[in-house]
C-alpha cells in the first residue's frame, strides 16, 4: 500500500540526525582497535573496528573523525606518552559523540584519546611475545654469542641516507686510535609498519653472506623517536634471537628497552653509542696484543741477560774447574805409575831372582818342559841358555 506521504533523502536524513541527537547527546568512552588511521587538512579520520577474540572476525565496524583543533592536541600527547603515533593494529580508548550529517552520514567525532589503555595493550601484547620467545627458548640466545675480538667487518641494518648511519660511519672512520672497519650497509625502513618485514629481509642478505661479515649492527637515529611499534614483534625477535652473528641494536630511543632490544646481544641508545663500542672493543684488543708484545720483550730480555750473567760465571769457573780436573788426573796418573813400577820384572833380577823362558814364555812348572827342551834364564847382569837334561 502506497502511503501519500513522501520525503526527500535529505529530509529523512535531517530526521535521523535528530533522532540520534535527541537519544544520544552526550559523550562515551568507547573501546576499539584501529584497522585504518590517516590525517588530511589538518584532521585526523579514523576507521574503528571490534573482533571476536577467539576467531579474529569483525563484529562491528564505524567511522571516526578527529577535527584539526582537537587532534592538534591530542595527537602530540599521545606520541609523547606512547612513543609511537597512531596506526593500524592499535587498540584504543576514545571519548566520541555520536555526529550524523545528512550529506555525509554517520562517524563518532573523537574529543580524547587515552594513551594509558594503549600503552597497558601494548605492555600486554610485549608480554605475550616475550613469554612466547622464552617458551621457544630463544630470548637469551644472542647472549651466549661473544662479539670477535677483530670484528672490524660489520653489516648496518639502517635507513639509507639517515643521519644516524653518517653519525656511525664518521666515528668509526675518524676514532682516534687509528683503527680500520669495513661498514656495509643494508638499507632497511626503520619507521612505520614495514619495519618488521624490511629488517627481516637485511638479515636474510646478510645470511647469505655471513662468513663475510663478524657483527651485525641495527641503527636508527635523528628525528622523532615515536613509531617504534615495529620493533615490538614477535617474528621480527625470533629472526634476531636465532641469527648466528652477534646483533648490536642502537635504535635511538629513552624509552622502555624494544623487544628488539632484549633479545639482541648488546643494546646502546645510538648510533653513534654502537660505533664506540665496537671501537672499545677492538681498542682493548689492541691494548692486549701491546702488552703481550711488551711481556715478550721483558721475558726475552731478562733471559738474555740471564744466559749472560750465567756465560759470565761461567767464564770464571771454567778456567778452575779445568785446573782441578788436570791436577786430579795427574795425581791419578802418578799413581798408576807408582803401581806400575810395583810390578817391572828388573826389579825383581835386581832383588836376585831370575826368569826362566821357553820358545819366549815364562816357566812356571817344570812338567811344561822334556829333556832337550832348550831354555833362557834372565838375571840382572845376563842371559844363561842351558839344555833340559832329565
Amino acid at each position: 500500500m502506497k502511503s501519500d506521504l513522501r520525503y526527500t533523502l535529505r529530509q529523512l536524513n535531517l530526521m535521523v540526525r535528530d533522532a540520534i541527537e535527541m537519544q544520544m547527546p552526550d559523550e562515551y568512552w568507547v573501546e576499539s582497535e584501529l584497522s585504518e588511521c590517516r590525517e588530511r587538512g589538518g584532521h585526523c579520520y579514523m576507521e574503528l573496528i571490534e573482533k571476536e577474540e577467539q576467531t579474529n572476525t569483525p563484529v562491528a565496524r564505524a567511522s571516526a573523525k578527529c577535527w584539526r583543533q582537537t587532534w592538534q592536541m591530542l595527537q602530540p600527547h599521545f606520541e609523547r606518552v606512547t612513543g609511537q603515533p597512531l596506526h593500524a593494529g592499535l587498540k584504543v580508548l576514545l571519548r566520541v559523540y555520536a555526529q550524523y550529517h545528512e550529506a555525509y552520514g554517520f562517524s563518532w567525532i573523537v574529543t580524547d584519546i587515552d594513551p594509558t589503555y594503549t600503552i597497558g595493550d601494548m605492555a600486554r601484547k610485549r608480554q605475550e611475545i616475550i613469554r612466547q620467545l622464552k617458551e621457544e627458548g630463544v630470548f637469551d640466545l644472542q647472549r651466549e654469542l661473544c662479539i670477535p675480538m677483530f670484528a672490524q667487518r660489520i653489516a648496518v641494518i639502517s635507513a639509507a641516507g639517515a643521519a644516524g648511519y653518517g653519525d656511525f660511519c664518521r666515528q668509526l672512520e675518524d676514532n682516534e686510535y687509528g683503527l680500520k672497519f669495513e661498514a656495509t650497509l643494508f638499507p632497511a625502513i626503520m619507521q612505520g609498519e614495514q619495519v618488521e618485514q624490511s629488517i627481516i629481509d637485511a638479515l636474510e642478505k646478510i645470511y647469505s653472506a655471513i662468513n663475510s661479515y663478524d657483527v651485525v649492527v641495527i641503527i636508527r637515529g635523528g628525528g622523532a623517536t615515536a613509531d617504534l611499534s615495529g620493533f615490538d614483534t614477535l617474528a621480527l625477535a625470533e629472526n634476531v634471537a636465532q641469527f648466528p652473528l652477534p646483533i648490536i641494536t642502537g635504535i635511538g630511543h629513552d624509552r622502555d628497552e624494544s623487544i628488539l632490544d632484549m633479545v639482541s646481544n648488546t643494546r646502546v641508545k645510538t648510533p653513534t653509542a654502537a660505533a664506540a663500542l665496537l671501537i672499545d672493543n677492538l681498542r682493548q684488543v689492541l691494548t692486549r696484543i701491546d702488552n703481550a708484545q711488551q711481556r715478550i720483550a721483558m721475558a726475552i730480555s731478562q733471559r738474555f741477560a740471564s744466559q749472560k750473567e750465567r756465560l759470565s760465571s761461567l767464564h770464571t769457573i771454567i778456567p778452575v774447574l779445568a785446573q782441578r780436573l788436570l791436577s786430579n788426573a795427574k795425581h791419578h796418573l802418578e799413581l798408576l805409575e807408582m803401581q806400575l813400577q810395583g810390578y817391572d820384572p828388573q826389579l825383581l833380577l835386581r832383588r836376585g831372582y831370575s826368569i826362566t823362558l821357553h820358545n819366549g814364555h815364562a816357566v812356571r812348572d817344570p812338567q811344561e818342559l822334556k829333556t832337550g827342551d832348550e831354555i833362557e834364564t834372565r838375571l840382572e847382569k845376563g842371559t844363561i841358555v842351558s839344555t833340559v837334561k832329565r
